[in-house]
């Protein structure tokens, strides 16, 4: 995979892990979604550009609020209305929250709370927050979104072909002991050998279609078991 699609990559994973992460984890999370930016010139460049002229402490005052009610203890966060200043605000949040300038714990608590817990709020936190910034930057990257899908299909594949692989020999040691005419142990055979190939060349086509054959063959001489049933199963994902 192109080296500037894996660091954009790194980046939506950590922001990933960093939603569906827990609150103890927060403060080195957020530490390695910066790092992820740092490392990649493509984020750096963007948050370069976004950050231009952005004006944070004005942000803060327009985007973190407290209702108007004298000694408000809990404010209210809100996001801007452009994209491009939606991603300078919350890197900014980031980096002063990396740096210790903004006390993550005091910010929670005080923008995203509920009921005093810091695991509510931190939940509400990345739904408002995490999740804009991450997805705003993957919209940026839309080939970068189907690489990933494309990988991912990929590996979900190639596990299924190697369980399939796995469960061919069992299946020939197990056919091998049922009463069968020669033709039938010579179809098992070529099918189930065929299917052991294709699975090594990784050709699904031909692998589902023996696969198939095999089946209608099991059917015939009342060969199905569990380990035939699972078989199919696997090959009916491909």
């Amino acid at each position: 995979m192109d080296e500037r699609i894996e660091r954009i990559e790194k980046f939506l994973s950590v922001s990933t892990e960093l939603i569906e992460g827990k609150f103890i984890n927060a403060d080195t999370k957020i530490s390695e979604v910066l790092a992820a930016i740092a490392g990649s010139r493509d984020l750096t460049e963007l948050f370069s550009a976004v950050t231009q002229g952005f004006d944070f402490s004005a942000a803060k005052r327009n985007y973190l609020r407290f209702p108007a009610a004298e000694g408000a203890a809990h404010g209210v966060a809100y996001l801007p209305a452009d994209r491009s200043e939606t991603l300078a605000f919350i890197f900014c949040l980031f980096v002063e929250i990396d740096a210790g300038a903004l006390p993550f714990n005091d910010f929670l608590l005080r923008y995203f709370y509920v009921d005093g817990s810091y695991t509510a709020s931190f939940s509400v936190f990345t739904e408002r927050l995490v999740k804009p910034f991450r997805d705003i930057v993957r919209d940026c990257y839309p080939d970068v979104g189907r690489r990933g899908k494309f990988e991912k299909e990929r590996r979900e594949q190639e596990e299924l072909v190697g369980a399939i692989a796995r469960i061919i020999p069992a299946e020939k040691a197990r056919l091998n002991g049922f009463a069968l005419r020669e033709e039938e142990k010579t179809a098992v055979d070529v099918l189930l050998s065929e299917a052991a190939a294709a699975a090594a060349r990784r050709e699904i086509s031909a692998l589902v279609a023996l696969l198939a054959g095999y089946k209608y063959l099991l059917r015939y001489v009342g060969g199905e078991d569990k380990n035939s049933a699972e078989l199919f199963r696997l090959a009916a994902r491909l």
